[in-house]
């Protein structure tokens, strides 16, 4: 899908005019609420109040976004910025401008800290947040209701919670989507929960400590083997289908996202909210993803670059981006604002849960690579027969490896 923003008012000769390009993903569900049609009048807005300022803007969905900016750079013909969900490969290889070359002073301090720390490679910002999420566990109330249970806040009272369901029939007690599309997510939000992490303190990967293999074991005794994670496979079953089924009003429980409670708004499923259980209580640390703005020196326009990116990351605009798509602003004015709106009131309970969640590696320019061996493999330690250490085991080989080659 690709929206080509013409330019307004331009009153410079030809050698003055600057053709600005962004690659930006899709956050819509239909043609209604593509993001084409928010980049369409945020350029025509900055085109208006900039003379010799063009801004095209390609929008691709999530499926082929990343994909296409690879092809780009192979090919000498990388866009001047791109919004996507990974940054630190293209800095490593030299190809960013650090966001210090871009970016005001005041728009630099407006980020929150965790996403300026998750934007660095060797302690350089390349990579500026764009838009943001953390999880938390959904419920539905009706199911509850009916089950006379209450939401759970440790690992024993959701596996009980859907024991109960399971015997009332309930097609998904606990949707765990550990399929190829967001495994990475799922698998994070569940080490969290039983004290680990992808990477220890140091930032070293320790995809297979004490903490992550009992965490799975854990999982593949306690749901999966039980049968309390419904009729697909988990290592089959991806996050769309599990939020579909949750619209449905076919699963009692599983994490999700902002853009969650709208899809089963929709459709009228009554659920609740509450932050992930955690081994013996409540989850300190919550999942909490970013994607990412970068901008490529190939074509030399740091400074128009950097103005336009000032005008993106404004707080009306930021503001306005999230309240579009459910999600959640990365910097401080846009999330005060937020926060004081009774309009945004839904979105408070995850907003709560941002400034202690805990986000990828994405800084280590391994991670893509881990995360691609996650989404193939981590349904396998859950399967029947399956051995939680010995895939832990192999994903830690595999990150290892990607480490050390970088």
């Amino acid at each position: 899908m690709t929206a080509v923003l013409g330019g307004c008012g331009l009153s410079g000769g030809p050698a003055d005019d600057v053709t600005l390009t962004l690659v930006a993903a899709d956050y819509g569900d239909s043609a209604a609420n593509s993001s084409r049609k928010y980049w369409d009048r945020l350029a025509e807005e900055y085109e208006s109040a900039h003379d010799g300022v063009e801004v095209k803007v390609s929008v691709y969905s999530w499926n082929d976004v990343d994909r296409k900016v690879e092809q780009l750079v192979a090919a000498g013909q990388a866009p001047d910025m791109a919004q996507i969900g990974a940054y630190a490969d293209y800095a490593d290889r030299g190809l960013l401008y650090p966001a210090d070359d871009l970016l005001s002073i005041n728009t630099q301090a407006d980020f929150a800290n965790q996403f300026v720390t998750a934007g660095q490679v060797k302690d350089v910002q390349y990579g500026m947040p764009f838009a943001a999420s953390t999880r938390l566990l959904f419920y539905n109330k009706t199911l509850f209701q009916q089950a006379g249970l209450t939401p759970p806040t440790t690992w024993d009272q959701l596996a009980a919670d859907a024991r109960a369901l399971k015997g009332r029939g309930v097609k998904y007690p606990y949707a765990l989507p550990l399929g190829p599309e967001e495994a990475q997510a799922e698998t994070m939000q569940w080490l969290l929960s039983g004290g680990g992490d992808y990477t220890d303190s140091f930032g070293t990967y320790s995809l297979d400590s004490p903490q992550n293999v009992r965490t799975f074991t854990w999982l593949k005794d306690e749901l999966v083997g039980k049968g309390l994670t419904g009729p697909v496979a988990p290592g089959s079953l991806n996050r769309a289908d599990a939020f579909a089924a949750f619209a449905d009003g076919d699963v009692g429980m599983l994490n999700g996202h902002p853009s969650l409670m709208r899809t089963a708004g929709k459709k009228g499923v009554k659920f609740g909210m509450v932050p992930m259980p955690g081994a013996n209580g409540g989850s300190r640390t919550a999942l909490g993803v970013a994607d990412w703005m970068m901008a490529f020196k190939k074509n030399g326009h740091a400074e128009q670059i950097g103005d336009f990116l000032d005008f993106v990351y404004s707080e009306k605009n930021v503001l306005a981006f999230s309240r579009e798509y459910d999600l959640l602003p990365v910097t401080t004015s846009a999330s005060e604002a937020m926060s004081a709106a009774g309009q945004d009131a839904a979105l408070k309970p995850f907003l709560t849960e941002l400034p202690l969640a805990k986000l990828y590696p994405v800084g280590e320019t391994s991670w893509a690579q881990v995360a691609a061996a996650v989404k193939r493999r981590m349904g396998q330690a859950v399967a029947p027969g399956g051995s939680p250490a010995a895939v832990l085991g192999r994903l830690q080989a595999t990150a290892s490896a990607a480490q050390r080659a970088r």
